[in-house]
């Protein structure tokens, strides 16, 4: 019976060039192994790390701390009604104790230490729960440079002041780098998964750039854009903001010209002869993606794209480079950033550079290398303040102008690919693209 059960999960398994979508329940199963995995070894070593030996964290159902949607187990969609979970950390016995001042356990993991009925108060149990381990310090979530690092509401932090006996009211302290750790540190496992799940996003921007879907001369761009969404929701995925396609083209033809960030061109007509962008990423197993690509159009005489297009996506490629050999343990994202603008500036290219954290949350916590408006550095922010961390995952999100005299204008070569910095230095996740996608394919196309 449990080969046929199995059998049966891996006939029901979407397959896409090898990359199997697991069935809900084995989904669960692995984020729960991950979970555990994350308590149990990674949370002793970055409470160590930051000095925190008790962590509080404390949200109330549909208006959860972000750090603590990350620490739900894979049937807790919500928090319950309010929700305290508190992690003490004994370095001396090498222990790490996970509690949830709740009526019942919160998954496998955090164990119920509050009986309602010999306590009806939650908030007494947990000041006794507090004083019986008397910690040196009480870490809470409130920061005022990481968003997500700031999920403590006023009124559960007041509540919790409250009720606080005085004595220990001097070990409150902000959390702010162990939530930022806790949400931007990836495990082993968690990385070979997220290979998997890059390898699932190229495969479907490869498709949606193709003649399967592009017919020159009748597809719009937000045709496309609606396949992609239409395709993630059919693999029974989810993508994390909604895709944009745009087009780039010689400035004869009706052009939207080039435009702000701010203000994407609306739908398109797509013909050959286009520079077509993509921007998705999707959400899988609790991580996501964020991807930006490039594909040409051919025109019915052409068998490859121009050599100023190819140049171009070198070119961007020499960006990548500069950004990720400055990519060293201990910089901040304002100090990576204007080493990485100047050596490209002074080789000659055009570079905007607006990496971001990638990985629990598709705009993740982490060093901020540059902001799209913001290229002289991210001021009072977590790019100035905060240093790179190995086991940390990027979007290598950047561009660089180029001048087509072929066009008579200038365009942006826009490219985005998860990048891993480990202890060995940088890698990219899952390769990066080197070659224009072609529509339609041609004969002996290798792809990216």
């Amino acid at each position: 019976m449990k080969n046929l059960l199995r059998l049966i999960v891996v006939l029901v398994t979407i397959n896409l060039n090898a990359q199997q979508i697991l069935p809900e329940q084995e989904r669960a199963r692995v984020v729960d192994e991950i979970l555990e995995d994350r308590f149990n070894n990674l949370l002793p070593e970055l409470m160590d790390n930051t000095g925190i030996d008790m962590w509080i964290v404390i949200s109330r159902e549909y208006n959860e701390d972000p750090v603590l949607r990350t620490m739900l187990p894979s049937t807790w969609l919500n928090a319950r009604r309010r929700t305290i979970l508190l992690f003490y950390r004994d370095k001396a016995k090498n222990t790490i104790e996970k509690l949830a001042v709740a009526r019942y356990n919160v998954g496998d993991n955090i164990i119920s230490a509050w009986d309602k009925e010999k306590e009806p108060d939650q908030w007494k149990r947990l000041m006794q729960l507090i004083e019986e381990r008397n910690p040196n310090t009480i870490g809470l979530n409130f920061s005022k440079d990481h968003n997500i690092a700031d999920g403590l509401n006023k009124t559960d932090y007041e509540e919790f002041m409250a009720n606080l006996p005085k004595k220990m009211r001097s070990k409150v302290v902000s959390a702010e780098q162990l939530a930022v750790r806790w949400i931007e540190t990836r495990t082993a496992r968690e990385m070979v998964i997220f290979d998997q799940l890059v390898d699932i996003t190229h495969d479907i921007i490869a498709e949606a750039f193709s003649e399967k879907v592009i017919t020159p001369g009748v597809t719009k761009t937000t045709d496309v854009v609606w396949w992609m969404r239409q395709k993630v929701t059919d693999m029974g995925l989810e993508t994390w903001f909604h895709p944009t396609v745009d087009v780039q083209r010689t400035s004869n033809e009706n052009d939207a010209g080039f435009y702000s960030f701010a203000d994407k061109p609306d739908a398109m007509i797509i013909m050959p002869g286009d520079l077509l962008h993509c921007d998705f990423g999707i959400s899988y197993l609790r991580l996501n993606t964020d991807c930006q690509e490039l594909a040409y159009v051919l025109k019915p005489e052409e068998t490859k794209a121009p050599d100023f297009l190819v140049n171009g996506l070198k070119d961007g490629n020499r960006v990548q480079d500069f950004l990720t050999t400055n990519m060293i343990k201990g910089r901040t994202g304002n100090e990576i950033l204007a080493k990485a603008l100047s050596e490209a500036k002074a080789a000659g290219l055009r570079p905007s550079i607006y990496t971001h954290p990638l990985g629990s949350y598709g705009h993740s916590a982490g060093t901020t290398i540059g902001m799209w408006d913001s290229q002289g550095g991210v001021m009072k922010d977590d790019g100035e303040n905060y240093p790179l961390n190995p086991n940390t995952v990027y979007a290598i999100e950047l561009n660089t102008t180029i001048t087509v005299p072929e066009w008579n204008k200038d365009i942006r070569i826009m490219l985005e690919e998860a990048g891993y910095y480990g202890e060995n230095g940088f890698r990219y996740v899952n390769g990066r693209q080197t070659e224009l996608l072609l529509v339609p394919r041609v004969k002996g196309y290798q792809g990216n």
